[in-house]
Parts: structure tokens; C-alpha cells; sequence
């Protein structure tokens, strides 16, 4: 199975309750469901204000930009992606096990994320091989989701995994896929396997399942006592309905609380204690910028999630599945899960690594990412050589 590195009466109560839940919210949206003790910091909040602001006009996080690109889901929605070609980086050539026939790496973001989460990857791979990036809806720069916008239509993980298939459609119509996703993007991965073994079968020369789950996401403690989570799960549905609802003073709250958000957002991100500040602030404007609606919306999607039965559509096929041992949203017991279902996976479990693994240890992702390619580049070739692609119709 490849090798594992051990590594809230009355109106002003509602807005106090609000404000306080609006902060909380940084930890639903990082997929975790509770609040948690934070570490008193000793300098003044004016002084952490002024240095969030100062990153947030310095920091180079998520200033990278490809062609631009719409997709349109089948409910009509419109899915923006972003293609970064080989040759858009003068001097950069792709290397020998890619050369005869580069695949398109396709990455598929996490929950209450971006493409921008990619940062460090895509700056790794950019002008070696073709990429495609995009949002998934109601994400980023993606349309909010048509279908959502009827009462009582959910999001569901197979829609995103048909969401997955018009991105595909649209930006790699053909050549060979190699797939990349992280947390919720790789459950979108598993539904799209589900819905289109073809495509994986046909298509697919390697997969990549970074931070993520096949199922059983409600027994997830989240680093909470058991008791706790037992509370949590009992009234957070209903909880997150109620702040949907209440848009705008969720939204003031969780400004007016911006210090314990960033201390949630730190805890439930990652796992070593000495992650680059600027990084650390460029997660939680990620998280920050997804509505609280958006929160809502999505978040019964991953109780029901469970995709177990999709993922042998990838048995054979190259596959990295990699994990931080301290990530409390999708535990890396969940990851090895998956490897279990693939015997031929490479299983990397990275110490002191928490949920958003690629932008803690970008240089070991980078280099996991790097030897998947290689393999896969491999594989392509006797499998596809002289064989045309085209879309199916």
C-alpha cells in the first residue's frame, strides 16, 4: 500500500449570541462544529489589526491567474475555472515522463475554500504541465448554486461530482486526467466516479485524495470531549439554518469577533504551531469570504456523504492519498480508509500536519504531487498511445 510517514429573550441578546456564533462560524467552516479554548495573546488587538491589514495588502497568496473559463452545471449554474498552459512560462519545459503526452492535473478545492488553496502547487507545476482550477459553486468566483436557490433543494456531493464532469467537459475535453483534491474536493473526486466510472476508466492516469473522507464523517469528533460533540451535532443543523437566515448580522459578528475567528481558523487548519503568519492569514481570508448562507447550505452535504463503494472505479490506477496526523476535521484514520480500498495507493500520513496540509508543508505536497505525476506519465503512455480522446456525447 506504499509507505506511511508517520507524520445565542431579546434583540440584544439575539446579537450578542449572533456575534458570538458568527465567530463560531470560522470553525464550522473549516468543517469542524464546536467552539474551542484559545491562547491568550499578549500584544493589543490594535496591533494584531494592523498586522493582519499589512498582509493582507503584502501577502502574494492567491495572486496567481490563468486563462479564465466558464463551465455550466446542469442545473445551469456557472462554474469558473482557470487554465494555466505549459507554455505560459517562458524557459520551463516539461520533463521526460511527460513529455510524450502531459495529462491535465484538475484540482478540486475543500469546503468553504478556493482554487486559491492550491497556491503552492500550482505555482510548483506552473508551465510543467497543464492545470485546470476551479471553484466549486457558490465558491469563489463560481455562480451561486441555481438549484440551492429553490427551497429546499440541498447541495449534495453528487452534484458536485457532476459539477466536476462539466468543468471537465469544458476545460479537458481530451487527453488524459490526472485528478487533485483536497477535503470536500475529494469527495467531489468519489462522486464523480460514481456517476462516470467511464470517464475514470477511459480517462484518468492518476489520483490525488489530499485531506479527505469516503464516508462516516458524523462520528468525526473534531477534537472535542464526547459529550460535546454529542451537543454539537444535536443542535448545529439547526443552528446553521437559523444564522442562513440572518446574513448580514452573522456577517457583523464574525467581523466584530475577527481575533477568536483567526484563533479557530489557526486550530482547525493546522497542526504544527510555528505555520507562517502570512499563511495563516491567507487561510482565514479564504474562509472568511464564503457567506454564511454558503456554510449552511453545504454543510448537511457531509453527514450524508458516503462514497466508499466509488472508489475501486481507481483501483489500478497511480494514486497518492495523503494526510496531516493532527488534521480533526477529516482524521487521517479516514485516509487510510481510503488507501485500504486501493492497494496500490501511496499512503502519506505528515507529522504535525493538520487539515490544510498543502499550504503547511506546500514543499512535501509539491514533491508527492511530483512523483504522482511522474508515475502517471508513465502510465498514460502504454495505455493511450495512438488512442484519440474525445469528449463523450
Amino acid at each position: 500500500m506504499g509507505d506511511s510517514t508517520t507524520g445565542a429573550a431579546g434583540a440584544g441578546g439575539w446579537r450578542r449570541g449572533a456575534s458570538v456564533a458568527g465567530a463560531a462560524i470560522g470553525v464550522v467552516a473549516a468543517g469542524a462544529a464546536a467552539g474551542v479554548a484559545l491562547e491568550r495573546l499578549t500584544v493589543s488587538r490594535g496591533v494584531r489589526r494592523k498586522a493582519r491589514l499589512e498582509l493582507d495588502a503584502a501577502g502574494p497568496f492567491g495572486t496567481l491567474r490563468g486563462t479564465p473559463g466558464t463551465a455550466v452545471a446542469d442545473d445551469g449554474t456557472e462554474l469558473y475555472y482557470e487554465v494555466d498552459e505549459v507554455d505560459e512560462v517562458p524557459g520551463r519545459r516539461p520533463g521526460p515522463a511527460l513529455a510524450a503526452g502531459p495529462p491535465t492535473v484538475v484540482f478540486s478545492h475543500g469546503y468553504c475554500l478556493t482554487q486559491d488553496s492550491w497556491h503552492f502547487q500550482r505555482a510548483a507545476l506552473r508551465g510543467v504541465v497543464r492545470t485546470v482550477h476551479w471553484d466549486q459553486r457558490s465558491h469563489g468566483r463560481s455562480e451561486r448554486g441555481r438549484a440551492q436557490l429553490e427551497p429546499g433543494t440541498p447541495v449534495t456531493i453528487d452534484q458536485l461530482g457532476r459539477d466536476l464532469k462539466a468543468v471537465i467537459d469544458t476545460a479537458a475535453p481530451d487527453g488524459p486526467l490526472v485528478l487533485v483534491g483536497h477535503s470536500m474536493g475529494g469527495m467531489t473526486m468519489m462522486a464523480l466516479a460514481a456517476h462516470y466510472p467511464e470517464l475514470v476508466r477511459d480517462r484518468v492516469v492518476g489520483v490525488a485524495f489530499v485531506g479527505t473522507s469516503a464516508g462516516r464523517l458524523g462520528e468525526v469528533s473534531f477534537g472535542l470531549p464526547v459529550a460535546g460533540v454529542k451537543a454539537v451535532r444535536r443542535v448545529l443543523p439547526g443552528l446553521l439554518r437559523t444564522l442562513g437566515s440572518q446574513v448580514e448580522l452573522v456577517e457583523r459578528g464574525r467581523r466584530a469577533t475577527a481575533d477568536l475567528f483567526a484563533g479557530l481558523v489557526k486550530r482547525y487548519s493546522f497542526g504544527s504551531g510555528e505555520v507562517d503568519p502570512g499563511v495563516a492569514r491567507f487561510a482565514e481570508r479564504l474562509i472568511e469570504a464564503t457567506p454564511i448562507d454558503v456554510v449552511a447550505e453545504f454543510y448537511p452535504a457531509f453527514v450524508e456523504h458516503e462514497k466508499s463503494a466509488a472508489l475501486p472505479a481507481f483501483d489500478g490506477v497511480p494514486a497518492l492519498v495523503l494526510a496531516g496526523d493532527k488534521d480533526m476535521i477529516t482524521p487521517s484514520e479516514h485516509s487510510e480508509a481510503i488507501a485500504e480500498a486501493l492497494p496500490g495507493a501511496e499512503l502519506v500520513i505528515v507529522p504535525d500536519a493538520g487539515h490544510m496540509v498543502m499550504l503547511e508543508y506546500p514543499e512535501l505536497v509539491d514533491g508527492r504531487l511530483a512523483e504522482l505525476l511522474a508515475r502517471a506519465g508513465s502510465y498514460a503512455a502504454p495505455r493511450h498511445t495512438g488512442a484519440p480522446y474525445h469528449r463523450p456525447v
